[in-house]
């Protein structure tokens, strides 16, 4: 079933998402001081690609700097990038077929408003993260 919504979605969202968060990428990586925020988008832009099946779980290890960082993120791309999620959620909250597809768009707002210290794992490993 993950298989099925992951094609769905790659067709509907997933692939202008991803493409969203590339740009965003190349676009911090063109600066040296904002590689981190590029790095993060390339992961972003890879579960954007194909969401289900996997989660976002919070790193309990991530330091201040990428509280500092997040702030500065959420300010730059992270609100341009949910509006892209809200826009993109709403004609597949308009079709039936679509709805669970529009609540996994969703589910992407908040790491990309604040991915630093976010780590994207498979849903079978996420609570070993929370364990270890």
């Amino acid at each position: 079933m993950r298989t099925l919504l992951n094609v769905i979605w790659l067709v509907f969202a997933g692939i202008w998402l991803a493409l969203g968060y590339v740009v965003a990428g190349v676009i911090c990586c063109v600066l040296i001081i904002t590689i981190p925020f590029g790095i993060a988008s390339f992961r972003i832009a890879a579960y954007a690609l194909w969401p289900f099946g996997r989660t976002v779980v919070r790193d309990p290890e991530a330091g201040c700097l990428s509280t500092v960082g997040n702030v500065i993120w959420c300010v730059v791309a992270g609100i341009w990038l949910a509006i892209g999620h809200v826009l993109t959620s709403i004609p597949l909250f308009l079709s039936i077929v679509g709805i669970p597809l529009a609540v996994a768009n969703i589910k992407l707002i908040p790491v990309s408003l604040l991915p630093l210290g976010a780590r994207i794992v498979d849903v079978d490993d996420a609570e070993a993260f929370y364990r270890r």
